[in-house]
């Protein structure tokens, strides 16, 4: 109703304002009312207020007859929306149009002295090219301030930053920022700042809570366009698990129809005078749909570095499961008509749940929480998400209780839960690439964003078989990874197998590799005059151990490859004291 009378209002004063002819023949509507303007005093063109607050224009008396003031006066009385705040025109005068703080001024005002604009500095690793980083790119976002003197922004604002600075609203000034933690399943990022300068009168904001459907919210921040705050304003228009495009994680998320556009990421969304969530991502293809990160979730995330000092991670049930919509399935299980849940189809072996619960439990309950037949729960008022959504506000190592039928038989099982690392990792964020050259033979673990530097249609572009492995495989223990011969640095002593590049190494001399750390350890400690590599798809690669180790040497001398391992392996070889990096050097 608010923005209603607004709206009209501001149709009213454009249609003073806009008129050419005489005022006797100007008609203006407002609140389906026709107004004729008296023809005794010429209207004046309204006055502006320079100011940000003023999000309506300003009249002054001088300007209407006593007979229009009244009218107007009169309106406004009529609505106690309009009719609380009383604005001052620039003599100094009580101006006739009075509307209250909107929600969009809320979030100005709070703006002003609690949002800064983020600038990052970025490059990013070259995956085919493993030893080398892509050529640096410059980016902005949005960030605000909470107690603690910290800056919350998006994890995708800094992600491989080399350089970030940051600047308050209205100042000039650039500070040096630190990333004191990143959360990139839930992409969000601590910053701070040591300068003192850059704190002084700046306002921290408190947190909120959810927001209900259809409730108002303002997304400040700094988007494409142009280089000064901005404010625009949306309603609630779903609240539900959501895959978060930057982490490939689904966490919960709310979707507003405020636009969200490049640079807002980080901003805050404020409901009245706290934060209610993060902006953070857009739908493309859509027209004003955004999404911003609730208040949980950035809980949760700030919860964890101040216990742990550092990301902490979403927890994990590690199962896979499959709804029980069909009368006859749930019949097959012995599930009573009362009786609601999930089938459990694959467990993590990771997990602890894999100690704990079986293929084919149903899963009746979470905490006490029954889980129904399509895998959701009951949240807020007639609303409902997924289970999964219970789960990943648990604290890592904290147990909960999981009602399962077994065997017709009902259970309580205490499972421990914690963050679960796939076997093919979907990121790799401010780190750099693991890779190994023996001969000219590069290999790494594979990853996803290793398949990604086949474009944006990497699905359908990148090797079928290592896509398939990615996607769907589990690891079977810790610290395992799938190595991959990624490319074959051509040379006399590899000639014929530059075509087995991409496939995966299954064992070097009949022992099965477990990670890349592993296989730079086989090869190290090879005492046979051949060097054999068993790969997928039953190829093999042999090698003439002496022969392999210096021409690694003139290798990378002709590719100018500074080493022969990544700095994380030459950081192990050095602790373990091991030679294998001198020796593919020589």
């Amino acid at each position: 109703m608010r923005y209603s009378y607004l709206r009209t209002l501001r149709r009213f004063s454009a249609t003073l304002s806009s008129s050419s002819a005489s005022p006797s023949h100007s008609l203006c509507r407002y609140n389906h009312t026709l107004i004729r303007p008296p023809s005794s005093p010429l209207f004046s063109l309204p006055r502006f207020s320079n100011s940000i607050r003023s999000i309506t224009p300003i009249f002054s008396n001088s300007y209407c007859t006593s007979t229009t003031q009244n009218f107007i006066n009169s309106k406004i009385n009529q609505n106690p929306i309009l009719s609380e705040t009383k604005i001052n025109d620039d003599d100094g005068d009580t101006g006739l149009i009075h509307p209250r703080q909107t929600d969009a001024y809320e979030a100005v005002n709070l703006a002003l002295d609690s949002v800064v604009k983020i600038f990052t500095v970025a490059s990013s690793p070259n995956y085919f090219l493993p030893w080398q980083n892509k050529s640096q790119r410059e980016t902005m976002g949005s960030g605000f301030v909470i107690e603690g003197r910290r800056i919350i922004t998006n994890a995708h604002v800094v992600a491989d930053n080399t350089f970030v600075l940051v600047r308050r609203h209205g100042s000039p000034n650039k500070y040096r920022a630190e990333v004191r933690a990143i959360g990139h399943e839930c992409d969000l990022a601590i910053l701070t700042v040591e300068s003192e300068e850059f704190w002084e009168s700046m306002n921290f904001l408190e947190l909120g809570d959810i927001p209900f459907l259809q409730e108002a919210v303002a997304v400040v921040g700094y988007p494409q366009g142009g280089d000064n705050i901005s404010v625009t304003k949306g309603v609630v228009s779903r609240v539900e698990p959501t895959q978060y495009v930057h982490g490939a994680t689904q966490l919960m998320a709310i979707q507003i129809d405020a636009a969200i556009n490049p640079g807002n990421s980080g901003g805050p969304a404020i409901m009245g005078d706290k934060v209610a969530g993060v902006a953070f991502q857009n739908l493309s293809g859509a027209e004003n749909i955004g999404y911003i990160i609730p208040v949980p979730v950035i809980k949760h995330f700030i919860a964890g570095v101040e216990e742990y000092g550092k990301y902490a991670g979403f927890c994990s049930l590690g199962l896979s499961c499959q709804p029980t919509e069909n009368a006859q399935l749930r019949e097959h299980f012995r599930m009573l008509p009362e009786m609601t849940g999930v089938l459990v189809s694959k467990i993590n072996p990771l997990s602890d749940a894999y100690k704990m619960l079986k293929k084919d439990d149903i899963v009746l309950a979470f905490d006490s929480v029954p889980i129904a037949n399509d895998g959701t729960v009951a949240f807020r008022n007639r609303e409902r998400i997924t289970f999964d959504h219970l789960v990943s506000m648990k604290k890592p190592n904290e147990t909960a209780i999981v009602r399962v039928l077994r065997d017709g038989v009902e259970q309580d099982i205490s499972v421990t839960l914690r963050p679960l690392q796939p076997l093919v990792p979907v990121h790799q964020f401010d780190k750099l690439p693991s890779y190994v050259i023996f001969a000219g033979l590069v290999f790494i673990p594979l990853t996803q964003p290793y398949l990604h530097e086949y474009g944006e249609d990497w699905y359908n572009t990148s090797p079928r078989r290592l896509c398939e492995h990615a996607l769907r495989e589990l690891p079977n223990k810790a610290g395992e990874q799938l190595v991959i011969l990624a490319q074959v640095l051509m040379d006399d002593i590899n000639a014929g197998y530059e075509r087995l590049a991409e496939l995966q190494v299954k064992k070097v001399n009949g022992v099965e590799v477990e990670n890349l750390k592993h296989l730079c350890r086989l090869v190290e400690e090879c005492k046979e005059e051949s060097l054999r590599f068993d790969l997928d798809d039953e190829r093999v690669v042999v090698l003439n151990y002496e022969s392999a180790k210096v021409a690694t040497s003139r290798i990378l001398k002709r590719h100018r490859i500074p080493s022969a391992m990544s700095t994380d392996l030459i950081d192990e070889q050095v602790t373990t004291g091991s030679q294998v990096e001198l020796a593919c050097s020589n």
